[in-house]
Formats: structure tokens, sequence, C-alpha cells
């Protein structure tokens, strides 16, 4: 069995757990009516408007209109935290999206700034209760980087959407709507 086997969830899961507990709550991948905004950064721009591409095919694909969806063009990773709290704090969107690709270097530069990326990302999320979605690539080499925004299911751009519109459905459901 190989070690994707062994950390996929098996199949039949959900149906498993719904049946030995009382609520058993997952997000749809429903995303009409839902408004996004998404924090791109420019460094590494070549993989992270692939990200961006992605994200939005999945959007489309999920039933997002495009009105709904705004772009909002950072300097760097480093960056992506303080727009995610714009967005977040505004109340004209429903999830934040946060792109950038933070690729391992020859200084210290990568642990500051991808550590502090992550972070940021998360205080968002939880000081404000609104999915703030990591599509933040923090890769060794660029090889990995483009591996990981290839314009196929597998894009990390188009797992952040989903993420986004299932994050949504799912706090907009059961005890916690």
């Amino acid at each position: 069995m190989a070690g994707s086997d062994l950390i996929a969830l098996p199949e039949g899961a959900f149906e498993d757990v719904a049946s030995r507990v009382g609520l058993s709550l997952r997000g749809e991948h429903t995303g009409t009516g839902l408004r996004f905004g998404i924090a791109c950064a420019l460094f590494n721009g070549g993989v992270t408007l692939r990200l961006l591409n992605a994200a939005l095919e999945a959007l489309a694909e999920a039933g997002t209109d495009r009105r709904d969806i705004t772009v909002a063009w950072v300097p760097g990773a480093f960056e992506v935290p303080l727009v995610a709290r714009a967005f977040a704090t505004a109340g004209k969107v429903d999830a934040v999206l946060c792109f950038g690709a933070v690729i391992r270097g020859d200084t210290g530069h990568y642990d500051f700034v991808a550590g502090e990326c992550a972070s940021g990302i998360q205080q968002v999320q939880l000081s404000t209760g609104m999915p703030v979605v990591f599509g933040v690539l923090t890769t060794d080499t660029l090889e990995q980087a483009l591996e990981r925004s290839e314009p196929d299911a597998s894009n990390k751009g188009r797992e952040a959407a989903l993420t986004g519109i299932e994050m949504v459905r799912l706090l907009r459901s059961g005890p916690f709507a």
C-alpha cells in the first residue's frame, strides 16, 4: 500500500461516521451566491498567476459569478495577510483566498516570509471568523512550485478555491448557523 493510500480518507468514511453520531457536517462545493476576495502576490508572479487561474476556473465551475470575485495584487507573500484582513473586515466577501509562492533560497529570508505569512493568514481567520484560505506555496525549489501549480486538478489554487467554498458552506450549516 502506497503512502498516499494510507493518508487518504477511505471511501465510505463520511457515511460511517454519520451512522455513529448525531450530526456529521460537511460543506458543499456550491459557489453560487458566494463572494470572494483574493489576495495574490506579484512576487514569483508566474507561479501565483497559475494558482489564481486555477482558482478562478474552480470558482466558475462551482457557480460563482465573476462579478462576485475581487482580486487584489500585493507585492509579495509578506503583504498578503494585511489585504486578507482588509477583505475580511470590510464585510463584502464571504471568504478570502490567499495566493503566493515562497521559494527557499540561500538566505534565511524564506523562513521569515513563509512563517509570518502563514501566521498572519491564520490570525486573520481566527480573529474574524471568516474563512481565509492559505494558498501560499512554500517550496524548496522552483520545480516544486511549478509542480504544485500545474494547470490540472492537483493545482493548489484550485484546491484553495474549493476549500473556501466548503468552509463557507460548513460554517453556515448545522449548529454554526
